[in-house]
Formats: C-alpha cells, sequence, structure tokens
C-alpha cells in the first residue's frame, strides 16, 4: 500500500519536488492606445527564476519587475513578472511579424515557455471605406445599407443609428444588422423611413458615417369606380359618367400618383317618354232598349311608352239616341211628343229677351269708354311706363361740343349728332304722394331733352366735364366674380393676357404729383393702392407735392403669433401736412371679409420706426374711419403716413385668399421646361411682383389664374403636377408633388410662395405641353389649373397680366378725378347735411351706401354728406357707377319732380343758362 502511495503522490500533489514551471497566469495579446506603455505579466509555480524574452531576445533582467510568495496549500515558491512595452520599442522593431514576447521559467527539473503574447499599437482611420447611401423604396420593399468602417487595429466593431438611437435587431425580426456590418430590413414599413448612420468603434475611438435618408414611399392606387351615374338627359343621346380617386392608397412620400383618368364617361340614351294619344271615336252602338248608344276610343294613337303620360278623358260615352223621342215607363209616344215641344218654346222665348238686354248693355258701356277716353287723353306716360319693369328710353340731344353726356363710361357718345339711348331708370311707384313734392335739388341741366320725369339719373353727368374728353381711366383690376381676375374661358385667353413687354419696368411702385385747391386722385399704377384728396382739401392758392409709394423690401412690421400682413405697407406724405378734410386711401387686401373670422387692425408707423394700432375695422372711434370690402379697404384719415392691415384670426375658419399662377420657359438645355408655380396674396401688388420677377427670367404665364381660399386651420399646401402626356414628356421620379408646411403659407409676410416643376421632353419634335397643375390645402380648397401651351417662341400667344392698364393714369387732377360733377356734389351736401323731420339725412345717404356703423365718425365732420361721397368715389374708382348712386338717392325720395301733364319736357339753352344764374 506504501508502494500504491508513493506512485499516486505526483498525480495528487502537483507542486511535489521534481516537478516543470506551471504557468498560472501568461501574457496576453495587448494594443498601445496612443502613447501610453503596456504591461506584460507572467506567473508560475514552481519557479525559482523567471525571464521574458521579446521578439527572440531576452529583455534585461534590469527591466523586469518580479514579485515571490509561498503557495499556502503546498508550500512551493511563486513567483510573478512584469516587464513594460512602449510604443517606441513597438515602432522601432521591423520585423516579418507583430511585436512578441513570452516568458521563460526555471525549476529544478528544467524550463517552461508561456504563450507568444503580440503587442501592437491601436489605430482608428477616419474616413469610412464605404458610407451608407439614402434610399428611395416601395412599401414592402428590401431596404440594404451598406457599410465598410474605417481600417483600425483592433477591427472597428459597427453600431446602426436610426435617427440618432441605437437599433437593436434583437428586438426587431424585420432587421438585420449581422450581414458584413451591412443593414438589412427585409420588409419596408413607413415607420422605417429616417435618417440612418453608421458608428464605427474600437479601443482608440467612435467615428460616424454620413447619414443616409430612407424614405419608404407609397405608391398611389385607384379606388374601385364609383357606380355609372344616371343618363344625363332624360330623353336622347348623352352621357353617364363614372369616377374613382387616387386614394387605395394615396400617394405618400413623393410615391407616384395614380395613372390614367380619375373620370370615364360613355354615351348613353335615354328612350324618350311618348305620351299617349287617343284614336278617333268608334261607330255609335244600336239604340239599346234605355234609348241610349254608346261609342268608345282607346289610348292607343299612339300608346304611352317609357314612362309617358296615359291619355285624358273617358274612353266612351252614351247619349240618348231617340232625341227624347221615346217611350219611358208605358207611356203613350204623343204625350211625351208634346211636353217636349212645350219646353223648347219656353227656352225660346228666355232666349230672346236674355241676348236683347246684352245688346244694351254693351253698346252703353261701349258709348262711355268713348267718351272718357276722348276727355282724359293725355294721361302721364309714367302711369303706363310703371308696368314695363322701369325700364325706358330716353333722349340725349346734344347742342354743345364737349360735354361727357353718358353716365356708364364704356358709352362714348357723338358729340354732334342727336341720339337716342335706352337704359333703366329707377321709378318710384307715382302714386306715392310724399315723393311727388316739387323738389329743386335736381333740375334737368343743358342739352338735355328728357322723356321720362326722372331728371337726376341723367343730370348727373353733364355740364362739368368739358374739359376732359378721354375715356375715364378703368383702374387697376377687372371685376366680376372674382375681382382679380373676371370670368375667361381658356379659348379667349389671348385676349385676356397682356405681353410682358408692356409692363412698366420700373422698379420703384412710387407716384408723385402736385395738388392744389381742386384736389384729385393719386394710383400706384397696377397695385389697387389709391390715394383720393377731396375737393377744398387743400387750401386756396397753395398747391402740395404729394406721394403715394408701396414697400418692397421686406416689410418692418412683423406680425406676433399667428397675425399676418393682409396688404401691402403703404406710405403716404409728406408725413409733416396734415388736411382740413379727411383724405381716403385704398389698400387692398387679401381676406375672405367675415367679422366671425377675422379681427382686422390698421397700424401706423411711428417716426421711430416702431408699429402702433390705429384703430380695429369693427371699432367706433371719431379719429380715422375703415371701410371694408371684399378686395380692398378704404381708409378716411387726416394724417399723412406709413401704414399697413393686420389681419389676427379668430378661428380656424379665417380664410386668407390666395392666387396661384403658373409660369413657363425653357431651360439652358433645350430638351428642358420649368413649370414655376407661385401661391401669392390675392392683391395686385403681389401679382405685379411675381410679374416683374418673371419678366427677367423670361417667364410665361401658361393660363389665367387662379383664387384659392387657404384656411387657417394648420394644414400644409399641396402643389402637384398631373396628367403628363406619356412617351412625350417625363418629370424627375418623386417631384411630381411638393408639400408646403401650414406657417410657411400662413406666415408668408407676403413673399411669394414658388414650386418649381423640372420637365424633360423625349425628343425636340415635341413642341406642345399639355399637364395640370392642382393646388389643394389638406381638407381645404383645391384648384386645378389646365396647362395648354406651345414652348416655341413663335407659336406662344400674346399674354397679358392685367386685364386692365391704369399706368398711363398715375395722378388725376381737378374735376376729371371724381366721377360726380362739383356742382352736383354741392347740391347733394346741401341737402342731406341739413336736419330733416325725419332726423338727419346724411343717415340715410350713409345708409343707401352701405355704410351702417360708426356713424359718428361722420357727424364729427363739417359735412357728413361729402366725406360719405368721397368713400363712394373711392369704391367706384373703376366703375363710376353713377347708376346706383341716382337709384338710392332716388329711394331716399329727393330726386323726384313733379309728374306735369306734358308728355315731354324739353330744356334749350336759354332755360340752361338761366338755371346756372340760379346756382344750379
Amino acid at each position: 500500500s506504501g508502494n500504491d502511495n508513493s506512485e499516486a503522490l505526483p498525480e495528487s500533489i502537483p507542486s511535489a519536488p521534481g516537478t516543470l514551471p506551471h504557468f498560472m497566469e501568461e501574457p496576453d495579446d495587448a494594443y498601445i492606445i496612443k502613447s501610453n506603455p503596456i504591461v506584460l505579466r507572467c506567473k508560475a509555480m514552481p519557479a525559482m527564476q523567471i525571464f521574458f524574452k521579446c521578439n527572440g531576445e531576452w529583455v534585461h533582467q534590469n527591466e523586469h519587475v518580479s514579485e515571490e510568495s509561498m503557495d499556502e496549500t503546498t508550500g512551493l515558491k511563486v513567483r510573478e513578472v512584469f516587464i513594460n512595452v512602449t510604443r517606441q520599442q513597438v515602432e522601432d522593431f521591423h520585423g516579418p511579424e507583430d511585436y512578441w514576447c513570452q516568458c521563460v521559467a526555471w525549476s529544478h527539473l528544467g524550463t517552461s515557455k508561456s504563450r507568444k503574447a503580440s503587442v501592437r499599437i491601436a489605430y482608428l482611420r477616419k474616413n469610412f471605406e464605404q458610407d451608407p447611401q439614402g434610399k428611395e423604396v416601395p412599401i414592402e420593399g428590401m431596404i440594404v445599407l451598406h457599410c465598410r468602417p474605417p481600417e483600425g487595429v483592433p477591427a472597428a466593431e459597427v453600431e446602426w443609428l436610426k435617427n440618432e438611437e441605437p437599433i437593436d435587431s434583437n428586438l426587431d425580426e424585420n432587421i438585420d444588422t449581422r450581414a458584413d456590418h451591412n443593414l438589412i430590413i427585409r420588409q419596408a414599413r413607413l415607420s422605417d423611413s429616417g435618417n440612418y448612420t453608421c458608428m464605427a468603434a474600437n479601443i482608440v475611438a467612435k467615428r460616424r458615417s454620413m447619414s443616409a435618408t430612407v424614405v419608404v414611399y407609397v405608391n398611389g392606387g385607384w379606388s374601385s369606380w364609383t357606380e355609372w351615374s344616371n343618363c344625363n338627359t332624360r330623353c336622347g343621346r348623352g352621357w353617364q359618367k363614372r369616377s374613382r380617386t387616387c386614394t387605395n392608397p394615396a400617394p405618400l412620400n413623393g410615391g407616384a400618383f395614380c395613372e390614367g383618368m380619375s373620370v370615364q364617361k360613355i354615351t348613353c340614351t335615354s328612350l324618350c317618354p311618348v305620351d299617349g294619344s287617343w284614336e278617333v271615336w268608334s261607330e255609335w252602338s244600336v239604340c239599346s232598349p234605355e234609348c241610349e248608344h254608346l261609342r268608345v276610343r282607346e289610348c292607343i294613337a299612339p300608346p304611352p311608352r317609357n314612362g309617358g303620360k296615359y291619355c285624358e278623358g273617358l274612353s266612351q260615352e252614351s247619349e240618348n239616341c231617340t232625341d227624347g223621342l221615346c217611350i219611358q215607363d208605358k207611356k203613350p209616344l204623343h204625350e211625351i211628343k208634346s211636353q217636349n215641344i212645350e219646353t223648347a218654346s219656353d227656352i225660346a222665348l228666355y232666349s230672346g229677351l236674355g241676348a236683347a238686354v246684352i245688346a244694351v248693355a254693351v253698346l252703353v258701356v261701349g258709348v262711355t269708354l268713348y267718351r272718357r277716353s276722348q276727355s282724359e287723353y293725355g294721361v302721364d306716360v309714367i302711369d303706363s311706363s310703371a308696368l314695363t319693369g322701369g325700364f325706358q328710353t330716353f333722349n340725349f340731344k346734344t347742342v354743345r361740343q364737349g360735354n361727357s353726356l353718358l353716365l356708364n363710361s364704356s358709352m362714348q357718345p357723338d358729340l354732334t349728332v342727336s341720339r337716342t339711348y335706352s337704359g333703366p331708370i329707377c321709378l318710384q311707384d307715382p302714386m306715392d304722394k310724399e315723393l311727388m313734392t316739387e323738389s329743386s335739388l335736381f333740375n334737368p341741366l343743358s342739352d338735355i331733352k328728357v322723356k321720362v320725369q326722372s331728371s337726376f339719373m341723367v343730370s348727373l353727368g353733364v355740364a362739368e366735364r368739358a374739359e376732359y374728353h378721354g375715356k375715364p381711366h378703368s383702374g387697376t383690376f377687372p371685376h366680376g366674380n372674382n375681382r382679380a381676375f373676371g370670368t375667361i374661358q381658356a379659348r379667349n385667353k389671348a385676349t385676356y393676357i397682356q405681353n410682358l413687354s408692356s409692363l412698366s419696368t420700373s422698379s420703384e411702385l412710387k407716384t408723385t404729383a402736385i395738388f392744389g385747391h381742386l384736389g384729385g386722385r393719386l394710383v400706384v399704377p397696377n397695385t389697387g393702392v389709391s390715394l383720393l384728396v377731396p375737393h377744398g382739401a387743400i387750401p386756396e392758392e397753395s398747391s402740395w407735392e404729394i406721394y403715394l409709394a408701396i414697400t418692397q423690401k421686406e416689410s418692418s412690421l412683423q406680425p406676433e403669433g399667428r397675425d399676418v400682413l393682409l396688404g401691402p405697407e403703404v406710405t403716404c406724405g409728406p408725413s409733416d401736412v396734415s388736411l382740413s378734410t379727411p383724405f381716403t386711401l385704398t389698400i387692398p387686401h387679401c381676406a375672405e371679409v367675415n367679422p366671425e373670422h377675422w379681427n382686422i387692425h390698421l397700424k401706423k408707423r411711428t417716426q421711430q420706426g416702431k408699429w402702433e394700432e390705429v384703430m380695429s375695422v369693427e371699432e367706433e372711434t371719431t379719429s380715422c374711419y375703415c371701410l371694408l370690402d371684399p378686395y380692398a379697404c378704404h381708409i378716411l384719415l387726416n394724417s399723412f403716413g406709413t401704414y399697413a392691415l393686420i389681419g389676427e384670426p379668430i378661428s380656424d375658419c379665417a380664410v386668407r385668399q390666395l392666387k396661384v399662377a403658373v409660369f413657363g420657359c425653357l431651360s439652358c438645355n433645350s430638351l428642358d421646361y420649368n413649370l414655376r408655380v407661385y401661391c401669392m396674396d390675392n392683391t395686385p401688388c403681389a401679382f405685379q411682383e411675381v410679374v416683374l420677377d418673371e419678366r427677367l427670367q423670361g417667364g410665361q404665364l401658361l393660363e389665367e389664374p387662379k383664387l384659392l381660399h387657404f384656411q387657417g386651420n394648420t394644414f400644409s399646401l399641396q402643389i402637384s403636377v398631373l396628367d403628363i402626356p406619356p412617351f412625350l414628356w417625363r418629370i424627375k421620379p418623386f417631384t411630381a408633388c411638393q408639400e408646403v408646411p401650414f406657417s410657411r403659407v400662413w406666415c408668408s409676410s407676403q413673399k411669394p410662395l414658388h414650386c418649381a416643376f423640372s420637365l424633360e421632353r423625349y425628343t425636340p419634335a415635341t413642341t406642345q405641353l399639355s399637364c395640370k397643375i392642382c393646388v389643394r390645402q389638406v381638407k381645404g380648397h383645391e384648384q386645378i389649373l389646365q396647362i395648354q401651351t406651345s414652348i416655341l417662341e413663335n407659336e406662344r400667344e400674346t399674354i397679358t397680366f392685367f386685364a386692365q392698364d391704369d399706368s398711363n393714369f398715375p395722378a388725376q387732377m381737378g374735376p376729371k378725378a371724381f366721377k360726380i360733377p362739383y356742382s352736383i356734389r354741392q347740391r347733394i351736401c346741401a341737402t342731406f347735411d341739413t336736419p330733416n323731420a325725419k332726423g338727419k339725412d346724411w343717415q340715410m345717404l350713409a345708409q343707401k351706401n352701405s355704410i351702417n356703423r360708426n356713424l359718428s365718425y361722420f357727424a364729427a365732420q363739417s359735412s357728413p354728406s361729402a366725406v360719405i361721397l368721397d368713400l363712394w368715389e373711392a369704391r367706384h374708382q373703376h366703375d363710376g357707377d353713377l347708376d346706383s348712386l341716382a337709384c338710392a338717392l332716388e329711394e331716399i325720395g329727393r330726386t323726384h319732380s313733379k309728374i306735369s301733364d306734358v308728355t315731354e319736357t324739353e330744356i334749350e339753352e336759354p332755360d340752361f343758362n338761366y338755371s346756372r344764374q340760379n346756382g344750379l
């Protein structure tokens, strides 16, 4: 047993004498980071001595640090040795392999060698060998982003970030980041859109790749077709249609719009309803025992078809077939006959008497009517004319050269020939006794021959305008349903739009003129901005140079919150002058006027450059007056300065009116064609700014601009190009739709919003472009502009920008600046400023001119009627609608003359001279 124990001893006690050194710790591979040396360590038992050998050479013993200890369980010596390796040592070594070290341990029986540990200098280069590239991927497509990190020792580990957040592929089975540093998304989802970054790191540093933007888009898909509509005609040939929308799914993130038609039409034929008609009656039947016979007819000529009406009336008739000579109730035939004869003779007697009475009555009535017509011959013409709807013919007889006779500026009279014009006359009920009283307010003036006793309407336009023969200037903007642009069909486009070259090249939007006691009007051409200085506002024998200008640079007025600038910033001056009576400043605006949705303020800039509020439009004040029309604000002021209109939206339903215009021109590459879409405030000056910019770029207006109602509901604006002809044109993928955030549209500070689309022709032979521009607010209004244009210079239509050009009339002085002749104006003021038993008559004048609030402002004026007429002049500067003013005055009851017994009154020259001497 002792032998067994001794044989087993070396195994059970490995530290027994005679054992080779056993390494408890061997040196590890190490990396030198920057200039910091590394430490290699070695531990062995039993060991009398340990030394390091590096690259095959012994390390000097002085460079070793050794520690000895005793293993408590075995009692054997344990030795641990350390050495330092510096960066310099590694860099100085130039061997076929990496710098290496190992340790050698000695015991009584011999030596043992440890593993070789390599020492390398760690680094990480800055530039990635391959950065991930952005991609546009359809939904459910595969996304593969490649990343090759910078070269480094040790090799860099790679991590992916999405929108700066680490991606954990363990949490998402759809994402794999294990394959050679690449990022793979097997099926793209909308949520996978974002910015992806590859992050490489080792013990030295971290490096970031360039970010790659991944867009997961959805191509549009058509919804199912709706059912075919009913045939649009009830009878005959028509059409029926069905539609579908690009909403299954809707295009997203630049995905393609659906190709094809959204509406299909087919012809249809509806069977016309045929009403039934009777055939002719049949022959009478044989006389029946009841002394009656019958006849019948059928509704078959033709029968009713396709919903037509059935014949009206009886399908059979019966009547006595013996003229009453019939044996009834067994009476003898002669008794029946004698009764019938007596009855017939009575009827004949009464009929004769009745006829005689009627003949006498007719004779009496006839004589009476004849005598009455003889005695009342010459009844006034207005009694009968009232039945004709108020439209009568009246004559203008021209006697003197130079009088502008017509109320409507579009009628140009021949000044040498007498003519008859037909037009509307406002007629009151001639039985209204109160309106029949004699009025000397508007006696017929010179050169007029009047058939109808309504003098004011024809008298307004004469005797005061001899010095102004030209057509009164028609103004900045056309009128109609859309004030900015009249309703003009596409085929008449050439007559609507005007050539760019006719536009003023001056970028200085300023007008200056010298005004005197007679007053006048200043207009900044094609901007809708004007200034009216009334007669008498400037002292007699004085003349002032007055200017009117629009700020073209960015306005110094910066609205707060969702407040917006609704029109141009306008300056009138000189600022050190104040007028004795209010002048009228007209500023266009782009708000859809509704006091429930907007709170609109007038602001003025102080000399220090700050803006202060003058008044709210709905406010009651006597300092100034604002009258808000649908497209402009007319402001009565006493002092010059810089003014602007600010709108505060009260609800999300507040609407800012935008004008949408499309321009196009060839780029330097002859196959490219650029479409530029502008959304600007619906004010003439905003449009003119775009026109001037486009003129410099060689732009061409492609379609009549349209009005877009942009709501303050925080939803964005989408602009897209649709229906581009395939195989003729192409547009860069994912650029056919552009979305603009709400804030950029709403708070644009009047700078036009501009989106550009680049189209390319497949061949130079393509000379025509046909497409649609769709501009829509998400959950709001939409406008579609149909583009149909030639891209060749010599085939282009002549294009205009302003249907009415007022650039030749920036200033008008004296009487020709006003629509109402001065003498007429004086008489109106003299009459309506006087108190009346019914109250202040100027209040009725204001009411008839749709001025219903803040009447205290007019009450504070020396002549309220004059200020009301100034407002009328400002509001009607383009139409000069004197008819409406005449009608308003007649309704008040001030203009009716007493109806005379003669049917025609002719006022000749001597009477006119007399009336002029008497203050007319």
